[in-house]
């Protein structure tokens, strides 16, 4: 299509063209020749340029189609949370890789029994959660909080195990004999612990004998207890999770507490190991015992005991009734120093008194003896003249009766 145009005023940027019909158009001068001026006739060739618009539209709906494929297909994730491992007091929770697409993070929270525990930073994939009670259930989630909304991973049911339970001792050996190793390893099997190379989060204790090393360092900066393998061991012994203040690398033995149920069982064990022949020999020592004679002693009889003590109380008046021994006088020395006599003295009085004790106890005994013998001929009289005494005289009655009454009357004497 040939159009002519006037040209009616040029400017430095726009021109103005006239219609035939006297309308005005606005074309930029850059585009006219450069020898237009005012009144000069122009005829401009308009045509439709079909293989630009095609090329024109392609590249728009390519750039429609990325831009919904980013910003209108991928959204945030939830996150997936998982249980990696569980102890008596602990628990260690995992997740992957929180995806957010284009969105801006704005925040990851952990809840636990419905309250926030805390925020978690962006680049950790785990965290462990300590001081928490035995055998008891915990609910915990993750809040994931991002400029294209909020999303909330599936809650997660953990319990912690009991102090019988041993599943959830994750050891990491450090240095130490082969030997000490394998069997250490067999220990782990049979209480049903884990074994790993590299100490990680859910190391729960590192096993050593020398405390040297790059795993020996990284326990103590994650402050895992370093203990030696005999730890272990007392855990497989006792059947349950034990404290390990005694099994510190360098603590004392003597800290280690051994459980009273443990000892009973080593008692148990030895009891039943002793020979039958100790038992043998206990049975035969109950039989002889059965079988020899008891000796049976006569109690004294009335008269005896009475008399007896009848002479005991009169001895002990006599002895009352003696005067005191006065002590010797030092007639020989009478220039002797005053000195020599306090301490000669004492000495003198000693040997006196020990001398009198010794001669007392000695007439004592002696007179028990002529006592006890005077009391056995008695009593084998009076028993051969029991029948006499029955047929006898009255007088022989009251006479004995009058002793009755006298020895009666002695008895209720005071002292």
């Amino acid at each position: 299509m040939l159009v002519s145009l006037t040209v009616g005023k040029v400017d430095a940027g726009v021109a103005v063209l006239l219609t035939e019909d006297k309308r005005l158009i606005e074309f930029p001068s850059i585009l006219l020749p450069p020898d237009i001026t005012s009144g000069s006739i122009v005829d401009i060739d308009v045509s439709r340029n079909f293989k630009s618009e095609q090329i024109a539209s392609q590249k728009f709906d390519s750039l429609q189609e990325e831009i919904y494929s980013t910003f209108g297909q991928a959204t945030p994730a939830p996150p997936v949370l998982r249980c990696r491992n569980a102890t008596q007091t602990s628990v260690v929770l995992e997740w992957d890789p929180v995806s957010i697409a284009t969105a801006e993070l704005r925040s990851l929270s952990l809840y636990r029994n419905g309250s926030k525990a805390g925020n978690i930073p962006r680049d950790k994939l785990s965290t462990k959660i300590s001081g928490l009670q035995v055998d008891h259930e915990y609910t915990f989630h993750l809040v994931l909080r991002t400029s294209a909304g909020t999303f909330t991973s599936e809650r997660l049911t953990v319990s912690t195990q009991k102090m019988t339970d041993l599943t959830g001792i994750t050891i990491t050996p450090g240095i130490m004999p082969q030997p000490l190793r394998d069997s250490l390893e067999e220990t782990i099997n049979k209480i049903g612990a884990k074994l790993i190379d590299t100490v990680r989060i859910d190391t729960t204790h590192f096993v050593c004998t020398e405390g040297r090393g790059q795993a020996w360092e990284k326990a103590l900066e994650m402050n895992v207890p370093v203990v030696v393998p005999d730890w272990l061991k007392g855990c497989e012994r006792e059947g349950r999770i034990v404290g390990v203040r005694g099994y510190y690398l360098n603590a004392d033995p003597k800290l280690r507490q051994v459980s009273q149920m443990t000892i009973n069982t080593a008692q148990n064990q030895s009891q039943t190991s002793l020979p039958s022949a100790t038992q043998g020999e206990s049975d035969r020592v109950q039989n002889l015992r059965a079988e020899t004679p008891r000796i049976e002693h006569t109690p004294p009889t009335p008269e005896q005991t009475g008399k007896q003590r009848e002479k005991e109380r009169r001895e002990e008046e006599e002895r009352r009734s003696e005067p005191p021994t006065p002590p010797p006088k030092m007639e020989a020395f009478p220039d002797a120093p005053t000195e020599m006599e306090e301490d000669s003295e004492p000495e003198d009085e000693g040997q006196e008194t020990h001398e009198r004790v010794k001669t007392e106890e000695k007439e004592i005994d002696d007179d028990e003896g002529s006592e006890a013998s005077e009391a056995t001929e008695k009593a084998d009289g009076d028993l051969a003249a029991g029948g006499a005494q029955d047929n006898g005289s009255a007088g022989d009655g009251e006479k004995g009766k009058k002793n009755d009454e006298e020895e009666g009357g002695f008895d209720e004497v005071s002292l």
